[in-house]
């Protein structure tokens, strides 16, 4: 198979996260930080190892301000329905991901209302006016993601956090398609709230997620339970990372999570973006020269781009043209990718898109046998 989903999951993975996870459910099989005894010592010594290399990654203040998630969906809501108290107002971009989309619709019933705000992909200033312009006495929380699942399109997020700090509102940062394929110092860039897929660009497994906070202190809990620490209290912990960790930890997934991580440092995030942006300017540059192909944005590069290209055959619906691919062997994300704001963003509601995002493992050769096959179904238009 050619897989070009990665920006849902990155597939294959590196084999050290295979070897990990095979290794890990082995002799990790104990509840960390829960008994007194070996094999639970160690269990708890590998999520904590997991937890420093990813600290040291983002830059975070305190090993501490790290918590495991199930996924980013999870971490996003942990803020939102954690943070957010009756009257108050958030900034979103019209970009969204229904990660944040769908927790906004459910607290719309407790009088938490959101603004909208227009993104100019090809001018920051007019991106950075809008959300100016949306903020005012009630806003409590600025969302914004770091780049489009649909659309590839970077959003400004040092000039949006900056804002931020001059109206003293925290910031979330969905970094769901930029963890591990752009570099992300939490700190030199003022994030309040940074959440993160595990399994796409950090290469580690599905059902891992991250989220650093230095400000868990202004967060209710919206999960509670065992965290193996003060069991005689009813009352859930205040320290961190407990206070967001109840239950048992995936501890398995954090091992392959560690060995993507450590995989990711060893390669290099700018080497992995030069790589997949390379392969997304091909795909660009021959997908321009055919008719009937509709390409919805400027010609990407890493400045304003991740490398996520979508695109329509003229005549096609997006699922139809997945449909196809699929019959070749090629894995390709169509519809409307979770994101119907994106959609609406570019008018493609009605009929999705094709979606190709490769990983540091596609080849240019993947990319040719993608635009043959293209090529077949838009002469057959």
């Amino acid at each position: 198979m050619i897989y070009l989903d990665n920006a849902a999951t990155t597939y294959p993975k590196p084999n050290q996260v295979y070897n990990r996870m095979s290794y890990a459910i082995k002799k990790f099989g104990a509840n960390p930080g829960r008994s007194g005894h070996d094999m639970s010592i160690e269990s708890g010594k590998e999520v904590e190892s997991c937890r420093e290399i990813i600290k040291s990654l983002f830059n975070a203040k305190n090993v501490k301000d790290v918590v495991f998630t199930l996924n980013c969906t999870y971490a996003i809501n942990l803020i939102l329905k954690g943070l957010l108290k009756p009257g108050d107002h958030v900034v979103v971009s019209c970009l969204e991901h229904n990660a944040v989309m769908r927790p906004l619709k459910k607290l719309e019933s407790l009088d938490i209302t959101s603004s909208v705000v227009k993104i100019y992909p090809e001018d920051n200033n007019r991106t950075l006016d809008s959300f100016r312009r949306n903020i005012n006495s009630k806003t409590a929380l600025i969302v914004c993601m770091h780049a489009s699942n649909v659309w590839g399109i970077k959003l400004p997020i040092e000039r949006i956090s900056a804002l931020a700090k001059i109206y003293k509102i925290p910031i979330l940062i969905d970094a769901a398609q930029t963890a591990g394929v752009i570099p992300i110092d939490i700190q030199k860039l003022g994030i309040d709230y940074l959440c993160m897929a595990g399994h796409k660009g950090l290469y580690g497994p599905m059902g891992t997620g991250i989220l650093i906070t230095s400000n868990a202190d202004k967060l209710d809990t919206i999960i509670e339970g065992g965290t193996g620490t003060s069991s005689m209290e009813f009352c859930q912990p205040k320290e961190m990372p407990k206070k967001l960790e109840s239950g048992t930890p995936n501890v398995v997934g954090i091992s392959g999570l560690k060995a993507g991580v450590e995989f990711v440092k060893k390669l290099g995030i700018r080497n992995i973006l030069n790589h997949e942006m390379s392969l997304i300017n091909y795909l660009y540059y021959n997908l321009k020269k055919m008719s009937k192909i509709i390409l919805y944005t400027s010609k990407p590069n890493a400045d304003k781009f991740v490398p996520v290209l979508s695109f329509n055959i003229r005549g096609y619906i997006s699922d139809e043209i997945g449909d196809i691919l699929n019959k070749y062997n090629i894995a390709a994300r169509t519809g409307l990718h979770c994101s119907p704001a994106a959609h609406n963003f570019f008018g493609t509601l009605s009929i999705g898109a094709v979606r190709v995002a490769p990983s540091i493992f596609t080849q240019k050769s993947d990319i040719d046998k993608l635009l043959n096959v293209i090529n077949l179904i838009r002469i057959k238009s």
